[in-house]
């Protein structure tokens, strides 16, 4: 699936089961908590924190759907379109950090 493809997919869930799309700063606030329950599994299951057990249940890549699920509803509701967004911004960072990275003796 395509990001644009999953902009519609997110647009026509909302319209026919979703009623209609949280307001932006709603939709805002919802993806700060989807980012934070993302961030608490993986502090736990790479970090230094221990599960507790009503985190155990938890499934990262189903954390991950969520945030790209709001973000996808904001992208919506503000008219971005994602492929675009994405292909300048890698080439932005393409041109930007073409030695950046491998001249950083830090990652060698």
């Amino acid at each position: 699936m395509t990001l644009d493809q999953a902009q519609k997919q997110v647009d026509q869930w909302i319209k026919t089961i979703g009623v209609r799309y949280f307001n932006e700063l709603t939709n805002l606030g919802i993806l700060v908590e989807e980012v934070g329950e993302l961030s608490r599994i993986i502090v736990r299951k790479y970090g230094e924190q221990s599960f507790k057990e009503s985190d155990k249940k938890t499934d990262l890549a189903d954390e991950m759907a969520d945030v790209l699920w709001v973000l996808l509803c904001l992208a919506n509701q503000t008219g971005v379109n994602l492929t675009e967004a994405f292909r300048k911004n890698i080439e932005k960072k393409t041109l930007r950090d073409a030695n950046r990275h491998r001249d950083n003796e830090k990652l060698q």
